[in-house]
């Protein structure tokens, strides 16, 4: 039985049209290295479907899985239905509250695949009080925390076990980012359920001025925005 699964990881890629040659290079190229792509949002530069369908294009022949969340560029333009659409239809799994399950040899991989939000961390963090639109963005969090709960527990069986995120967990991979803004970076709310259940790692981006590397207890969690990596990919080995 194969022990190892490959996999090339990034986010806050912003494809749109002038990024074609440079982009369509590094996923043929990494596409060599490795069992599976995750994309961790901000897949377009402002959620429009024709900078989607550059990314589709990208991804329609390649000979390995890519699995994907959407981040906050790409509902921007209120449009993320379609840019899901386009992805789909040239076989990039968009995960929106879902799980996603791949076999690399003898190992069975669960990607549980969710935005996640805003709301802060110890000492700065959104209550469930107040006016109704702040309470909404508490509530969006708490769908967003429920989901990852929710796929985590259906994935348990699996060999491998991944969390794929837009906004961070923990506030270590935010260091480098002004703390004024942390609250709208992420959520501690998003650790509990990755507490809890242990996955093998937890992968987000949206802190283009984070730091690369965290950890939530035993759990690994790394920040792949291309701004903080300085890659198109990064690599990791489970």
């Amino acid at each position: 039985m194969s022990t190892t699964v490959r996999i090339a990881a990034a986010g806050d890629i912003h494809c749109a049209e002038p990024l074609r040659g440079r982009l369509a290079h590094a996923f043929r190229t990494v596409a060599e290295q490795v069992d599976l792509v995750l994309l961790a949002g901000d897949l377009t530069t402002h959620g429009d479907p024709e900078q989607a369908s550059v990314l589709a294009e990208i991804c329609r022949d390649l000979p390995i899985p890519v699995v994907a969340v959407l981040g906050n560029h790409d509902y921007h333009l209120n449009r993320s239905d379609e840019v899901v659409s386009v992805l789909g239809e040239a076989g990039v799994v968009v995960l929106q509250h879902e799980v996603s399950l791949h076999k690399v040899g003898e190992l069975e991989v669960g990607i549980v695949g969710a935005k996640g939000f805003v709301g802060g961390f110890p000492g700065a963090e959104l209550p469930d009080f107040g006016e109704p639109l702040l309470r909404e963005v508490y509530a969006e969090t708490t769908r967003e925390v429920e989901a990852i709960e929710a796929g985590l527990e259906a994935i348990s069986g699996c060999h491998r076990r991944i969390v794929l995120l837009h906004y961070a967990p923990i506030p270590e991979t935010l260091a480098g980012e002004p703390e004024t803004i942390w609250a709208f970076l992420g959520s501690s709310r998003l650790a509990a359920p990755i507490g809890a259940h242990r996955p093998d790692l937890v992968l987000h981006g949206h802190a283009h001025r984070g730091s690369f590397e965290g950890s939530l207890g035993p759990v690994p969690v790394r920040n792949v925005a291309v701004h903080v990596t300085g890659k198109d990919f990064e690599l990791f080995e489970l």
